[in-house]
């Protein structure tokens, strides 16, 4: 009996011994996911992308952290985006986590925390802006703050069309005004 038992001892123990040695072995080789960026289908990929021109007395620069470009789909995206214009009385600033043109129609969207910011104390935040370019239109379907001098505009969603000096800000739309103070 004692030799049974001894027996059926020593078999879980061996089998003890051989499930924790190829436990260990296994998670000591498990495959480890990359923690870079997954690889891209990109016909090409720039990083510290640095533009600037200039078209009908109207300046503006882009600054990225990437830009990935597909020919086939006219499209190029951009990640960490700063572009600014310069125009003849007033500059802008706008900053995005992501960005996609158009190349076929120079369509602009701007994604992620995107703040706008003019040199005249005017600022705009919301979560996507757009650009159609033929019809010279800023737009968003998304709530927006303006803010300028204390003064706070809340909507949720913005119109501009440039062709028309017009600007629609979406309703519900609640404003709050400081009086008295000046740029």
């Amino acid at each position: 009996m004692r030799v049974l038992a001894r027996g059926i001892l020593a078999v879980v123990v061996v089998f003890v011994v051989a499930v924790t040695v190829i436990l260990v072995v296994r998670s000591r080789s498990a495959r480890i996911e990359p923690s870079g960026p997954a690889p891209s289908t990109a016909d090409l990929q720039i990083k510290e992308v640095d533009l600037e021109e200039e078209a009908k007395g109207v300046r503006w620069r882009l600054k990225a952290e990437l830009a990935l470009m597909f020919d086939k789909a006219g499209q190029t995206l951009l990640r960490k985006v700063v572009a600014t214009v310069y125009q003849r009385e007033r500059s802008w600033m706008i900053v995005g986590d992501e960005g996609e043109l158009d190349r076929t129609t120079n369509n602009v969207q701007v994604r992620g925390n995107v703040v706008v910011t003019s040199n005249d104390g005017l600022r705009l935040e919301t979560a996507v802006l757009r650009w159609e370019a033929e019809a010279k239109r800023l737009w968003t379907d998304t709530p927006v703050t303006l803010t300028r001098n204390g003064s706070t505009v809340l909507g949720s969603g913005l119109d501009v069309r440039m062709a028309d000096e017009a600007t629609t800000i979406s309703g519900p739309v609640r404003a709050t005004f400081e009086i008295g103070r000046r740029r």
